[in-house]
């Protein structure tokens, strides 16, 4: 079984910056292509940005692009998404994903890419 573990959410001012975690454990590859979305109340979820063996493979949302960086320390199994900058409109759940079959960004922003899902962090922006 692939686990896949969300952490470092919160609560944060406007401007502020936050460093999501997503550890994964399990029988899977370290360079798998993995992702991270977002849902905020009341809206579906959507795409913020994926990563594939290194950080020379990225893509993101165009609303969090310059201000978002995704990366990962395959030696852990773990992905990272720095969130400087933060608004209001950040506040959701954030949730990592994982493709265990291949570690191609193609079709990074759909969810059905993705085939291990985490539980969710709460990120909540004040202003």
């Amino acid at each position: 079984q692939v686990q896949l573990v969300e952490s470092g959410g919160g609560l944060v001012q406007a401007g502020g910056s936050l460093r999501l975690s997503c550890a994964a454990s399990g029988r899977i590859s370290s360079t798998y292509a993995m992702g991270w979305f977002r849902q905020a109340p009341g809206k579906e979820r959507e795409f913020v940005a994926a990563i594939g063996r290194s950080e020379r493979n990225t893509y993101y949302a165009d609303s969090v692009k310059g201000r978002f960086t995704i990366s990962r320390d395959n030696a852990k199994n773990t992905m990272y998404l720095q969130m400087n900058g933060l608004k209001p409109e950040d506040t959701a759940v954030y949730y990592c994903a994982l493709d265990s079959t291949t570690q191609s960004l193609l079709l990074a922003t759909r969810e059905s890419k993705y085939n291990y899902w985490g539980q969710g962090t709460q990120v909540t922006v004040s202003s």
